[in-house]
Protein backbone atom coordinates (compact mmCIF):
# COMPACT_ATOMS: atom_id res chain seq x y z
CA UNK A 1 0.00 0.00 0.00
CA UNK A 2 1.43 3.13 -0.82
CA UNK A 3 2.16 5.67 2.01
CA UNK A 4 -0.70 8.22 2.77
CA UNK A 5 -0.34 11.85 2.15
CA UNK A 6 -1.00 14.21 5.64
CA UNK A 7 -3.05 16.69 4.89
CA UNK A 8 -1.65 19.78 4.99
CA UNK A 9 -2.31 22.19 7.75
CA UNK A 10 -2.02 26.07 7.52
CA UNK A 11 -0.11 27.76 9.84
CA UNK A 12 -2.19 30.30 11.50
CA UNK A 13 0.32 32.20 13.49
CA UNK A 14 -1.09 35.59 14.25
CA UNK A 15 1.94 36.93 13.94
CA UNK A 16 2.09 41.00 13.35
CA UNK A 17 4.58 41.36 10.44
CA UNK A 18 6.70 43.23 13.24
CA UNK A 19 7.29 39.69 15.12
CA UNK A 20 8.82 37.82 12.00
CA UNK A 21 10.51 40.91 10.28
CA UNK A 22 12.24 40.93 13.84
CA UNK A 23 13.51 37.32 13.52
CA UNK A 24 14.29 37.29 10.46
CA UNK A 25 15.06 40.12 8.99
CA UNK A 26 17.15 42.21 12.40
CA UNK A 27 14.04 44.46 13.22
CA UNK A 28 15.00 47.25 15.70
CA UNK A 29 14.66 46.32 19.50
CA UNK A 30 12.96 48.11 22.25
CA UNK A 31 15.29 50.09 24.12
CA UNK A 32 16.49 49.19 27.49
CA UNK A 33 13.25 49.04 29.95
CA UNK A 34 10.71 48.57 27.23
CA UNK A 35 8.36 45.90 26.27
CA UNK A 36 6.40 45.23 23.24
CA UNK A 37 3.87 42.61 22.03
CA UNK A 38 4.76 41.34 19.20
CA UNK A 39 3.14 38.40 18.08
CA UNK A 40 0.85 35.43 19.18
CA UNK A 41 1.77 31.79 18.73
CA UNK A 42 -0.99 29.65 19.95
CA UNK A 43 -1.69 30.38 23.84
CA UNK A 44 1.32 32.18 23.91
CA UNK A 45 2.83 35.52 23.85
CA UNK A 46 5.73 36.62 21.74
CA UNK A 47 7.53 39.34 23.52
CA UNK A 48 10.59 41.56 23.18
CA UNK A 49 11.86 43.23 26.35
CA UNK A 50 14.42 45.65 25.77
CA UNK A 51 17.47 44.47 23.74
CA UNK A 52 16.60 41.07 24.92
CA UNK A 53 15.88 38.18 22.26
CA UNK A 54 12.20 37.52 21.62
CA UNK A 55 10.73 34.69 24.04
CA UNK A 56 7.06 32.63 23.90
CA UNK A 57 5.80 33.22 27.16
CA UNK A 58 2.65 31.24 28.36
CA UNK A 59 0.36 32.55 31.14
CA UNK A 60 1.74 32.81 34.33
CA UNK A 61 5.53 32.93 32.99
CA UNK A 62 7.43 35.76 33.47
CA UNK A 63 9.84 37.50 31.42
CA UNK A 64 13.32 39.91 33.19
CA UNK A 65 10.31 41.08 35.84
CA UNK A 66 7.26 41.01 33.64
CA UNK A 67 4.62 38.61 34.16
CA UNK A 68 1.87 37.50 31.52
CA UNK A 69 -1.80 37.16 33.25
CA UNK A 70 -4.12 36.41 30.40
CA UNK A 71 -3.65 36.47 26.55
CA UNK A 72 -6.81 37.59 24.09
CA UNK A 73 -6.74 37.35 20.56
CA UNK A 74 -4.86 40.56 19.91
CA UNK A 75 -3.77 41.70 23.38
CA UNK A 76 -1.83 40.52 26.13
CA UNK A 77 -2.30 41.38 29.88
CA UNK A 78 1.00 41.80 31.74
CA UNK A 79 1.95 42.71 35.41
CA UNK A 80 5.23 44.51 36.83
CA UNK A 81 5.57 44.86 40.36
CA UNK A 82 1.49 44.62 40.99
CA UNK A 83 1.15 47.29 38.39
CA UNK A 84 -0.95 45.51 35.45
CA UNK A 85 -0.96 46.98 31.72
CA UNK A 86 -2.36 45.71 28.51
CA UNK A 87 -0.02 45.70 25.51
CA UNK A 88 -1.63 44.77 21.76
CA UNK A 89 0.10 43.93 18.69
CA UNK A 90 1.20 46.65 16.68
CA UNK A 91 1.21 48.99 19.05
CA UNK A 92 4.19 50.97 20.60
CA UNK A 93 5.89 49.90 23.28
CA UNK A 94 5.76 49.99 26.63
CA UNK A 95 8.21 51.73 29.10
CA UNK A 96 8.84 49.31 32.21
CA UNK A 97 10.74 49.83 35.61
CA UNK A 98 14.34 48.69 35.68
CA UNK A 99 16.70 48.64 38.10
CA UNK A 100 15.84 49.53 41.89
CA UNK A 101 15.79 53.38 40.59
CA UNK A 102 11.68 53.10 40.42
CA UNK A 103 10.00 56.18 38.11
CA UNK A 104 10.39 59.34 38.26
CA UNK A 105 9.08 62.08 40.69
CA UNK A 106 6.36 64.17 38.96
CA UNK A 107 7.12 67.25 39.53
CA UNK A 108 7.70 68.11 35.90
CA UNK A 109 5.69 70.54 34.33
CA UNK A 110 6.32 70.26 30.14
CA UNK A 111 5.02 67.48 28.13
CA UNK A 112 6.71 66.91 24.75
CA UNK A 113 5.00 64.56 22.44
CA UNK A 114 5.35 63.67 18.87
CA UNK A 115 3.09 62.82 15.82
CA UNK A 116 3.40 59.37 14.55
CA UNK A 117 3.05 58.88 10.79
CA UNK A 118 -0.64 59.18 10.65
CA UNK A 119 -0.54 63.03 12.84
CA UNK A 120 -1.69 61.18 15.86
CA UNK A 121 -0.19 62.21 19.23
CA UNK A 122 0.11 58.95 21.44
CA UNK A 123 1.86 58.36 24.57
CA UNK A 124 2.43 55.72 27.46
CA UNK A 125 1.23 57.20 30.92
CA UNK A 126 -0.65 56.40 33.94
CA UNK A 127 -4.22 56.39 35.26
CA UNK A 128 -4.34 56.09 39.02
CA UNK A 129 -1.10 54.67 38.83
CA UNK A 130 -1.62 51.96 36.44
CA UNK A 131 0.23 52.32 33.02
CA UNK A 132 -2.00 52.80 29.93
CA UNK A 133 -1.68 53.84 26.23
CA UNK A 134 -3.05 57.10 25.36
CA UNK A 135 -4.14 59.08 22.41
CA UNK A 136 -4.70 62.86 22.05
CA UNK A 137 -8.33 64.06 21.44
CA UNK A 138 -8.82 67.61 21.62
CA UNK A 139 -12.55 67.08 20.24
CA UNK A 140 -13.20 65.05 23.37
CA UNK A 141 -14.54 66.78 26.10
CA UNK A 142 -13.36 64.38 28.77
CA UNK A 143 -10.63 61.74 28.78
CA UNK A 144 -12.45 58.57 27.71
CA UNK A 145 -11.89 54.82 28.77
CA UNK A 146 -12.99 51.79 27.23
CA UNK A 147 -14.99 49.79 29.45
CA UNK A 148 -12.13 46.54 29.05
CA UNK A 149 -9.53 49.26 30.70
CA UNK A 150 -11.89 50.15 33.34
CA UNK A 151 -13.01 47.02 34.62
CA UNK A 152 -8.94 45.87 34.78
CA UNK A 153 -7.91 49.01 37.06
CA UNK A 154 -10.85 48.34 39.02
CA UNK A 155 -12.79 51.68 38.62
CA UNK A 156 -16.20 51.69 40.35
CA UNK A 157 -17.83 53.21 37.27
CA UNK A 158 -20.82 51.11 37.72
CA UNK A 159 -21.79 53.73 40.24
CA UNK A 160 -20.45 56.98 38.34
CA UNK A 161 -23.13 59.12 36.99
CA UNK A 162 -24.97 57.74 33.47
CA UNK A 163 -24.46 59.36 30.29
CA UNK A 164 -25.63 58.97 27.03
CA UNK A 165 -22.92 58.12 24.32
CA UNK A 166 -22.95 57.93 20.76
CA UNK A 167 -21.71 54.90 19.35
CA UNK A 168 -21.62 53.17 15.77
CA UNK A 169 -24.38 51.21 16.80
CA UNK A 170 -26.22 54.18 17.87
CA UNK A 171 -26.43 55.52 21.85
CA UNK A 172 -25.60 53.38 24.62
CA UNK A 173 -24.68 54.23 28.17
CA UNK A 174 -21.34 55.01 29.13
CA UNK A 175 -20.61 56.56 32.91
CA UNK A 176 -19.10 60.01 33.94
CA UNK A 177 -16.32 59.47 36.99
CA UNK A 178 -13.62 60.79 38.34
CA UNK A 179 -9.86 59.62 38.41
CA UNK A 180 -7.56 59.97 41.21
CA UNK A 181 -4.93 61.23 38.73
CA UNK A 182 -3.08 60.91 35.04
CA UNK A 183 0.43 61.01 34.77
CA UNK A 184 2.46 61.27 31.75
CA UNK A 185 6.52 61.31 32.44
CA UNK A 186 6.91 63.44 35.06
CA UNK A 187 3.85 65.48 34.96
CA UNK A 188 0.88 64.76 36.95
CA UNK A 189 -2.95 66.10 37.27
CA UNK A 190 -4.96 65.53 39.72
CA UNK A 191 -9.12 64.78 40.13
CA UNK A 192 -9.78 64.37 36.18
CA UNK A 193 -13.21 64.09 35.04
CA UNK A 194 -13.42 60.85 32.49
CA UNK A 195 -16.34 59.04 31.05
CA UNK A 196 -16.11 54.88 30.88
CA UNK A 197 -17.57 54.10 26.89
CA UNK A 198 -20.14 50.93 27.21
CA UNK A 199 -17.03 49.47 24.79
CA UNK A 200 -13.65 48.12 24.22
CA UNK A 201 -11.45 51.41 23.19
CA UNK A 202 -7.45 50.30 21.82
CA UNK A 203 -6.58 53.71 23.08
CA UNK A 204 -7.34 56.02 26.04
CA UNK A 205 -8.75 59.43 24.67
CA UNK A 206 -6.79 62.41 26.63
CA UNK A 207 -9.81 65.11 26.26
CA UNK A 208 -9.65 68.50 27.59
CA UNK A 209 -10.31 67.30 30.87
CA UNK A 210 -6.85 67.03 30.93
CA UNK A 211 -5.64 68.86 28.41
CA UNK A 212 -7.07 72.45 29.47
CA UNK A 213 -4.78 71.56 32.35
CA UNK A 214 -1.40 73.04 29.84
CA UNK A 215 -1.37 75.32 27.56
CA UNK A 216 -1.09 73.92 24.09
CA UNK A 217 1.59 74.44 21.22
CA UNK A 218 2.13 72.89 18.06
CA UNK A 219 5.77 73.37 16.78
CA UNK A 220 6.43 71.11 13.82
CA UNK A 221 5.27 67.57 14.36
CA UNK A 222 5.77 68.29 18.14
CA UNK A 223 2.80 68.98 20.79
CA UNK A 224 4.37 70.98 23.78
CA UNK A 225 2.08 70.70 26.60
CA UNK A 226 2.71 73.28 29.49
CA UNK A 227 0.91 73.16 32.84
CA UNK A 228 -0.96 75.82 34.00
CA UNK A 229 0.58 77.87 37.56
Amino acid sequence: MPPRSLPSTPLRPRLVGLALMGLVSGLSLPAAGQVVLSGILGGRALLLVGASAPKAVAPGETVQGVRLISLDKDSALLEQDGQRFTLRLGESPVQVKTGAGGPRPANGRRITLTSDSAGHFKSQGSINGQLMQFVVDTGATVVSIGRADAERMGLPFLGGQPVQMQTANGTAQGWRIQLQSVRIGDVEVFDVEAVVTPTAMPMVLLGNSFLNRFQMHRVSDQMVLEKRL
